[in-house]
């Protein structure tokens, strides 16, 4: 699904392709977090912005999350070269709107994350070999972090 990763002093950006081959939507990777303003969101499952403003505002309404921990503020520079603070929603708002958008590509989207969630269930498990192989959305520890998991896991069962 990543194309390339792009280092920034400020910033990672990640960029993502459509499986369909649309145009590509570029994220902000930020402090180990995915940051999507309601324009990008909305291309991300082909919709309308007041589709994913709506979709928000029932999400914090009901309680589903609490808008001061998914929402940031960025600075972007708009095409006539100045600088907004321009709200991103972090990967918990945008999977919550992804279950509730009706479109292709959002039904494609729950598909994903479906089998995602039967994989774990099934196994306990998840492991995107891919993004592990080419390095994507790693932090630079992220292997020994992992091996260490999986020691304290044997030793645990070594122990019973």
């Amino acid at each position: 699904m990543t194309d390339k990763q792009i280092r920034n002093s400020t910033a990672e950006f990640l960029i993502f392709t459509q499986q369909n081959g649309a145009e590509n939507i570029t994220v902000r990777y930020e402090d180990n977090e995915i940051w999507l303003t309601q324009k990008l969101i909305a291309q991300l499952f082909d919709v309308s912005i007041p589709t994913i403003n709506e979709h928000l505002k029932h999400i914090f309404e009901s309680g589903e999350l609490e808008e001061m921990s998914v929402i940031r503020n960025f600075l972007i520079t708009a095409a006539d070269g100045k600088n907004y603070r321009t709200k991103h929603y972090n990967l918990d708002a945008v999977i919550s709107i992804g279950y509730r958008v009706n479109s292709v590509r959002a039904t494609q989207f729950r598909q994903w994350a479906t089998k995602v969630l039967r994989d774990f269930a099934q196994k306990g498990y998840v492991i995107d070999r891919q993004r592990m192989e080419n390095g994507t959305f790693l932090n630079e520890d992220y292997f020994e972090q992992l091996l260490a998991e999986i020691r304290e896991i044997w030793l645990s069962e070594r122990r019973s």
